[in-house]
């Protein structure tokens, strides 16, 4: 949202991360160096929620300052504490959410060094790996980071992204068959979704898994859709539930079916990916 606005605001942070940590006195107390980044913490989320709820009125000049300060505040903290790994892993991901992916990265590290049982360095280092084109790599922080945290639902979505995303990587390296990859990323959408119950992006990526298996469970994917179609926020929503409905029961051959679930679908807007169903029933029913 804010890259055309913060050019120099990176520029900025990129001239300041690499001198940050040079070696400071004894270490604070645990609690006390706990309690400083809390604060920071606190300061970085309302910064952000700021920019955010400003959007396009942002005041750019003002954001860089602050954002600096943050900066500041973070370099403070880890000069007077050069082992406090939570303060790395904070600050690698502020720095990952301006947009500075490769200085986030060595600070990730760094906290990933002291600390092997973060799960959000863990996630932040796959998702570097996975932009990166190395999803190989990246699938072992992302395996990490479920571990670490197996309820976090975000990461288990993340893990089902790179799965289905680099499959061909995956099936490649000879580590992997088709039905392990599909099976992993599967699953890895579904405890998303049960995890998180009232993400509804989460439960519908978890019902269009199936169309990305090569052995897809049908009568499973059915339920699926049906249980999304009761969930709906909208009759929009709930008409597009249908049409997946109707979709798996052309693919189970059941036409007769598939086409009473399309005559509950009239909404205009619904009407072109209608009739591409209607057109595939014929065929279908004429088998």
């Amino acid at each position: 949202m804010y890259k055309p606005r913060i050019t120099l605001l990176l520029a900025a942070l990129a001239a300041i991360a690499p001198a940050a940590f040079a070696s400071g006195d004894a270490a604070e107390p645990e609690t006390m160096a706990q309690h400083r980044l809390t604060q920071i913490e606190e300061h970085q989320k309302a910064l952000f929620a700021d920019a955010a709820a400003q959007g396009k009125a942002l005041d750019a000049s003002s954001f860089q300052s602050q954002v600096e300060q943050l900066t500041r505040e973070y370099e403070s903290l880890l000069r007077d504490n050069p082992k406090f790994a939570d303060g790395f892993a904070c600050y690698g991901y502020m720095l990952w959410k301006v947009g500075l992916r490769k200085q986030a990265v060595a600070i990730l590290l760094k906290a990933n060094e002291m600390d092997p049982n973060i799960p959000l360095v863990k996630n932040e280092l796959g998702n570097y790996l996975a932009e990166d084109g190395k999803p190989l790599q990246a699938v072992n922080y992302f395996l990490s980071a479920v571990k670490l945290k197996p309820k976090e639902p975000l990461y288990h979505y993340q893990l089902g992204t790179l799965l289905c995303e680099a499959r061909d990587d995956f099936l490649r390296s000879g580590e992997w068959t088709r039905d392990s990859v599909d099976h992993a990323m599967q699953e890895a959408f579904k405890s998303a979704a049960e995890l998180a119950p009232d993400r509804i992006e989460f439960a519908y990526r978890y019902a269009e898994s199936f169309y990305d298996m090569a052995d897809p469970d049908w009568p499973a994917a059915l339920k699926v859709w049906q249980g999304l179609e009761s969930k709906a926020q909208s009759e929009l929503e709930r008409q597009t539930m249908c049409l997946h409905q109707a979709n798996v029961l052309i693919y189970m051959g059941r036409a007769d079916q598939a086409r009473k679930v399309l005559d509950t679908v009239i909404l205009p807007a619904l009407d072109e990916q209608k009739q591409k169903l209607v057109a595939r029933i014929a065929p279908a029913s004429e088998k």
